[in-house]
């Protein structure tokens, strides 16, 4: 038995044309695909290989569309590779939800469903162009939470990813990125610069979207996981009584990928990026490099791995 970790990337990591080679090759693509455009009654597929791509980005769809493709490449990867034993899993924000999915928490239309709407309130809670996100580069945790106390006074303003050592992501109202992207500048940041999404996730400002869909979470039957998974808000995993809070919590709360890797780096020395790009597997290189960190969202890749695990 091979034993990995797996972990699944967040919103960012779509693309139009994303496992085109994959599905040309394995049907379990596209039946995965049907699956989940029944689910919520859109061609999922469609909009990931023929976009636009403003329509693929938007957070409703690009949330079903990246679970969906997540959890279509780990069928496929077991589907080959009877000896693959995940031993635990994390997920970037909505990979939380396939890393559930995958433990087989809750079951995969439902999950679909579930981050449809997560994607709809997270859209609805502030008005476009009235929040945002923006990365600053080449500071140090400290320094940034006080570039986000000093920029408040323009607008909220607040650390939102730890992505790895000198990565970091702060979120809030547009005139507060906007004074703390000048204030991380003129503090020696490498890069300060505003993302291309549509509010200002995992800030206190989604807390609005927290109230609606607490009642979208009680509505789902979860079940206990088949192996840990590492939630967003404390890098721990949790009885599943629990794990609606959890997943709560993590709308309005940063996303602390560097403490993900750190909690579950003694499970084993090889980690899978189930899902489309390489996105985390670049912040694990920075984060540990003696953690091996292969992705699976193209056909070269998925091969690759394929072989690692049969071994």
């Amino acid at each position: 038995m091979t034993d990995v970790i797996a972990i699944f990337p967040g919103q960012g990591a779509q693309q139009v044309g994303m496992l085109a080679d994959l599905a040309a090759e394995y049907s379990v693509i596209g039946e995965t695909f049907a699956e989940a455009s029944e689910a919520i009654g859109m061609d999922l597929w469609a909009l990931t290989q023929d976009g636009p791509a403003e329509t693929l980005n938007l957070t409703y769809n690009a949330q079903p569309v990246l679970l969906t493709s997540s959890v279509a490449v780990l069928r496929l990867i077991k589907s080959h590779c009877p000896a693959l034993n995940i031993v635990a899993a994390a997920g970037h924000s909505l990979g939380e939800y396939s890393a559930l999915v995958a433990a087989d928490a809750i079951d995969f239309a439902a999950a679909v469903q579930l981050v449809r709407k997560r994607g709809q309130l997270m859209d609805q809670a502030v008005p476009a162009g009235q929040g945002g996100m923006a990365a600053i580069l080449g500071l140090d945790e400290d320094v940034v939470a006080q570039v986000c106390a000093d920029a408040s006074v323009a607008g909220v303003v607040e650390p939102a990813n730890f992505n790895a050592p000198g990565q970091i992501v702060i979120a809030g109202a547009a005139a507060g990125i906007e004074k703390a992207v000048e204030l991380a500048k003129a503090a020696g940041a490498k890069r300060a610069l505003p993302l291309a999404v549509s509010g200002p996730f995992h800030s206190s400002l989604m807390k609005a979207a927290a109230q609606d869909f607490k009642q979208a979470l009680a509505a789902i039957e979860w079940r206990a996981t088949e192996f840990p998974v590492y939630h967003n808000v404390d890098n721990a995993p949790a009885p599943i009584a629990e794990v609606q809070e959890k997943l709560l919590a993590q709308l309005y709360s940063p996303v602390n990928w560097t403490g993900a890797v750190q909690a579950v780096r003694s499970k084993s020395d090889v980690a899978v990026e189930f899902g489309p790009g390489k996105v985390l597997a670049g912040l694990n290189k920075r984060i540990d490099k003696t953690l091996a960190t292969y992705g699976a969202g193209d056909l070269a890749s998925a091969k690759a791995v394929m072989e690692l695990i049969q071994g």
